[in-house]
């Protein structure tokens, strides 16, 4: 039997400059992203498309999101498998490109898990633990372009 799940957000652009959108470059791209008892997140578009470096931009967000979904689903396989990781960090790198007609899309994102686990007999079932974590990300299972993995595995001893 499925479950379902809604999350609801309320994003609000914060960037009016006094002129709102009367031309392409009179308004800030600057906005908050709210869910309800969570800190706020300020974002911006991408300096590419005039908006604030300072801040996250949903592309960003996106690589994030497919990395954490990972690492998430990743740590709780390792916790019920007996693999002990004791450190993880993912450098994650998307790829998006602009059509020429407008608009864009991301073409992929390369998760780089370094991953240091306890002791050196559990290397081989961290490094299998990513196939399974990618398949039941949820996040990667909604998106339309490869998501690939290229893990690093460490042992303490």
């Amino acid at each position: 039997m499925s479950e379902g799940h809604e999350y609801t957000t309320v994003v609000r652009w914060t960037g009016n400059r006094g002129s709102g959108t009367e031309t392409y470059r009179s308004y800030g791209r600057e906005h908050v992203v709210e869910v309800a008892g969570k800190p706020v997140l300020h974002g911006s578009a991408d300096p590419a498309f005039l908006g604030d470096p300072g801040l996250m931009n949903p592309e960003e967000l996106l690589v994030a999101a497919l990395a954490e979904c990972h690492m998430l689903w990743y740590l709780g396989i390792c916790a019920s498998s007996g693999v002990v990781v004791t450190d993880y960090r993912d450098p994650a790198a998307g790829t998006m490109v602009e059509e020429t007609a407008g608009g864009g899309r991301f073409t992929e994102v390369v998760l780089r898990p370094v991953v240091t686990v306890r002791d050196e007999s559990m290397r081989e079932s961290a490094s299998k633990a990513h196939e399974q974590a990618h398949r039941r990300c949820f996040i990667a299972n909604s998106v339309n372009f490869p998501v690939r993995h290229e893990p690093e595995i460490h042992a303490e001893s």
